[in-house]
């Protein structure tokens, strides 16, 4: 599948929900009675896998052994990670769709790559967490993405330009994950102001080809939440006084390239700008 919606659908009919050793087959014991589901205040089944088939839970060739050495895992091609939280008012869901070959640097790209954002993804009307690195994606279409995303997380895709993104994007985004990916100013820049990120806590553009550090910074005074800021790996890192501008010119920020600025380097720094 090409799509976000579509990988997912796929991989989570894959879960094999229904199959042994979840399900209510002849695998499960019912012990009788309910209990409350944690959170949803839901009854459900008191169940038990029956004796005779822990043996194939267990067994040497069973998938749902933990091997002993990472690089005895069975290959997979995607991985899906699930999270909800549930309480009676709100589900929150949590989704990672990445491909697994980023483990292995060796290892080709899969077949199963992700390469659009979708309209799909709408009907998660309360999704918080996005991620999707390691796909080869371009573009990130913003009317596709639920409005309650707080976390977006495009690290090593194919993304070139942010005009897409930018068009009406989610407001309460907190960390926008961009690096490795394709992005090169001068016109890049103008996409990363508080008209777009009002409340952008994280941003991580590292490994892309920003060159003018002075329009960046331009636009990135004005996201006023902003306290975590990646850029290594761009041409402009290579300016001599390439931190120690960022750091003068950003006094809310807290970490520049996964280091905290401490206050003596804040007053070392100071006027720089």
């Amino acid at each position: 599948p090409s799509s976000v919606s579509a990988a997912f659908q796929e991989y989570l009919q894959h879960l094999g929900l229904q199959d042994f050793p979840c399900g209510f087959g002849s695998w499960v014991g019912v012990w009788g009675g309910t209990a409350v589901g944690h959170g949803t205040g839901l009854p459900l089944p008191v169940l038990s896998p029956c004796l005779q088939n822990k043996s194939r839970l267990h067994g040497r060739r069973s998938p749902w052994v933990e091997p002993a050495r990472l690089e005895e895992a069975p290959p997979q091609d995607v991985v899906l990670i699930r999270v909800t939280q549930m309480s009676r008012r709100s589900t929150h869901v949590h989704v990672t769709l990445a491909t697994r070959y980023h483990r292995d640097k060796s290892a080709k790209p899969s077949s199963l790559q992700v390469e659009e954002v979708v309209e799909g993804l709408l009907r998660f009307q309360q999704l918080e967490e996005l991620i999707l690195s390691a796909n080869n994606i371009s573009r990130v279409p913003s009317a596709h993405l639920p409005r309650t995303l707080k976390v977006l997380e495009l690290c090593c895709n194919a993304v070139d330009d942010l005009q897409d993104l930018c068009a009406r994007p989610p407001p309460g985004l907190q960390h926008l994950g961009l690096g490795y990916n394709r992005l090169c100013g001068p016109s890049q820049e103008k996409h990363l102001s508080v008209e777009f990120w009002p409340n952008l806590v994280s941003l991580d553009l590292s490994f892309n080809s920003l060159t003018d550090l002075l329009e960046l910074v331009s636009q990135l005074s004005t996201l006023q939440n902003l306290h975590i800021l990646v850029l290594q790996g761009n041409p402009l890192a290579l300016i001599p006084t390439y931190r120690g501008f960022l750091v003068d010119s950003l006094p809310k920020l807290s970490i520049l390239d996964d280091i905290h600025i401490w206050p003596e380097e804040r007053e070392q720094f100071h006027g720089l700008a």
